[in-house]
């Protein structure tokens, strides 16, 4: 059945690749999202960072072209393994986990639309098995989830500007265990959920005729106040305080362009200022001169090609890496940098999208350290990470 031409015109609106197939490499308004929503929310790699980084900040959904919901669902496998150096294994020291999202675009007019987007930005699980003597018990359980608030204005086909409010709750629980702590072995703090707020601002430049948009959104830090509590066998450890911990500040750039017939080549840049945070409870840092958890700036980059077949199919490949850091890590981060491969089938009805990934991540290896200064605990060998990803984009 023929569509009517109003009906037609909304389909190419929605078809990322719709001018992609003339002579010039070009796009409709809704190709960014496809890549920088749909492919990086379903195959984002499943740690970084030390495995706290968990969702990459990414804004897509913004771009679509009219109203848009988008329903995005990953899980990841990780896996980090090694031994001490009494040679108790570590067992399985990352625990696989879920991430949900969900993203609400609204266009209020021809140059401004207005975005929701619910996330779980930071997280992590660790936990040491008993069969390690130096660090059997230990155990790390964060939680960050935020609801972001978004504007963009388009000044031109050219140049546009996005900013908004971002509303983050945050708690943690962290164990000491094992001979790797000497006098703070059975050291146990929580850290009660609080909330927080933050800011995002960006801008972006778009060449249509040439498919290309380059995005770039700094993420400001979130300062959060955690009501705290401390235990230990050492009784100077023991009692009630408040926490600060900022999660970190960060850039995204963001960029495609069309580089042939129905072909896209699609990026990001990021960088995050984990130096920043740091999870210092009264007591502990009163007796040991340190902090809990340190981490170190992070910069990383995913890289891909997406292609289209037919008028419904399409497929992505991508290449990720974030670079190492020193030589000894925390056992509260048990691996350093990451290398990963991600496929991707994007499958396009009306105006709904599907798109559905893979990926595979080598975590580095890492030497854990304890103490002041640095005493080499145990060493973690031959780390991987498996994530599966699918996301829902619904045009309306």
């Amino acid at each position: 059945m023929n569509r009517t031409p109003v009906a037609a015109n909304r389909q190419r609106r929605f078809d990322p690749f719709f001018r992609c197939r003339r002579l010039l490499p070009a796009q409709a308004p809704g190709t960014l999202p496809l890549i920088l929503a749909g492919l990086l929310a379903a195959l984002a790699p499943p740690a970084s960072a030390g495995g706290i980084d968990r969702s990459g900040q990414t804004l897509g959904a913004l771009f679509e072209p009219g109203h848009y919901l988008e329903i995005s669902f990953k899980q990841a496998m990780p896996s980090a393994r090694g031994s001490d150096l009494l040679g108790g294994p570590t067992g399985d020291t990352t625990g696989d986990y879920q991430l949900p999202g969900i993203s609400l675009k609204l266009a209020a007019s021809e140059k401004l639309s207005l975005a929701l987007v619910a996330e779980q930005t930071y997280g992590a699980d660790i936990r040491y098995a008993d069969s390690s003597r130096l660090l059997g018990g230990t155990l790390v359980d964060v939680r960050a989830n935020a609801l972001l608030g978004l504007a963009r204005w388009r000044f031109n086909e050219r140049f546009s500007i996005h900013g908004g409010w971002r509303t983050q709750s945050a708690q943690a629980h962290v164990r000491l265990q094992g001979l790797a702590y000497g006098p703070v072995n059975g050291y146990d703090v929580r850290l009660h959920n609080d909330t927080a707020h933050g800011t995002v601002a960006g801008l972006a430049y778009e060449i249509p005729e040439a498919a290309l948009r380059i995005a770039a959104s700094f993420h400001s830090a979130i300062e959060h106040r955690l009501e705290t509590r401390e235990s230990a066998p050492l009784a100077p450890l023991n009692g009630s305080s408040t926490t600060t911990v900022r999660t970190p500040q960060a850039v995204n750039l963001d960029f495609q362009t069309g580089i042939a017939n129905d072909t896209l080549l699609f990026g990001q840049l990021r960088w995050a200022k984990w130096s920043e945070f740091r999870v210092d409870p009264e007591r502990f840092a009163a007796l040991t001169g340190e902090g809990l958890i340190e981490l170190r700036d992070t910069r990383s980059w995913t890289l891909g090609l997406a292609r289209r077949f037919t008028s419904r199919w399409s497929g992505a490949v991508s290449l990720h890496y974030e670079e190492r850091g020193s030589e000894f890590n925390s056992p509260l981060s048990p691996v350093n940098g990451r290398r990963g491969l991600s496929l991707a089938a994007i499958y396009q009805l009306e105006r709904i999208r599907i798109t559905t990934g893979l990926s595979y991540t080598l975590l580095g290896d890492a030497q854990l350290e304890t103490g002041t200064p640095d005493v080499q605990r145990a060493s973690m060998h031959n780390n991987s990470a498996l994530g599966l990803g699918v996301t829902f984009g619904f045009g309306f």
